[in-house]
């Protein structure tokens, strides 16, 4: 789903705004604290989610030289500051084209737009690292913060490492939502936990174990892999055969991974 281009103005505006989840940061703080979970450089190329009525866009202008900020909305996009090193496209940012040199983005994201927004960044592959500003349910859900692990957690950790960075209380918002936000980080791994020519077969391996076939993660792997294989494998990792999928860890996920599929392979 893609940011759409509306033109109202006043009231109608901020309306329109609020059906997307936009809310403004306007704490001084907490831009501040986006920033430093950044951990931006004055070389770093950056890109901004979304830059609004540009507090974070200032911000992170401070700490380096190259940053690009998208605004699908011109009238916001009109009232940016120019700032040194600041490039500002009025587009929307879902349909940009990832640059081919390493980059980082950072954003305070419409809620509504989460989803399309971190499936973007994790399709773009020379992305470093993302930070973003998303609904703390949401940021704690994709880090194990419930003590449950998601499908696209597991099935991404070994290219990137899903961190909660900090919280930012409802009440540095305007208008002021109705849940605190949660500053997500996204960190492409150097090196892959998962040799690069294994990455499909741990693919299709976390989707077999999320299917819930037998009720359990152990009988959803047990009837592709065979029973006694995937037993042994779940003695090695010290995980009881009735765990539930979202329980297991993405340490213990590689560590059944590479004594269950890699000796068929």
């Amino acid at each position: 789903m893609a940011l759409p281009h509306p033109k109202p103005a006043g009231r109608e505006h901020a309306r329109t705004r609020r059906v997307f989840g936009q809310n403004f940061l306007s704490d001084p703080q907490a831009v501040r604290r986006v920033v430093a979970a950044a951990g931006i450089r004055p070389d770093d190329l950056v890109y901004e989610v979304g830059a609004g009525r540009g507090v974070l866009t200032g911000e992170l202008a401070r700490h380096t030289r190259h940053l690009v900020s998208y605004e699908v909305d011109p009238q916001m996009a009109a009232g940016l500051p120019e700032l040194p090193g600041v490039t500002v496209r009025v587009a929307d940012f879902l349909r940009a084209v990832p640059p081919d040199r390493p980059f980082a983005v950072v954003g305070n994201i419409p809620y509504a737009l989460t989803s399309a927004v971190v499936d973007w960044c994790l399709h773009a592959p020379a992305l470093a690292a993302a930070t973003l500003l998303t609904q703390l349910e949401y940021a704690r859900k994709r880090t194990g913060g419930y003590g449950r692990w998601t499908r696209l957690t597991i099935s991404t950790w070994p290219l990137v490492s899903w961190t909660l960075t900090g919280r930012i209380p409802r009440s540095a918002f305007r208008p002021m939502p109705r849940v605190d936000g949660g500053i997500l980080r996204l960190d492409r791994r150097p090196v892959p936990l998962v040799e690069p020519a294994a990455l499909p077969a741990y693919r299709r391996f976390v989707e077999v174990g999320f299917t819930g076939v037998g009720g359990s993660l152990h009988h959803s792997l047990a009837r592709r892999y065979g029973d006694r294989r995937v037993s042994a494998a779940f003695r090695a990792a010290r995980l009881a055969t009735d765990v539930p999928v979202g329980l297991v860890w993405p340490e213990q996920w590689l560590t059944l991974f590479r004594l269950v599929d890699a000796p068929r392979r």
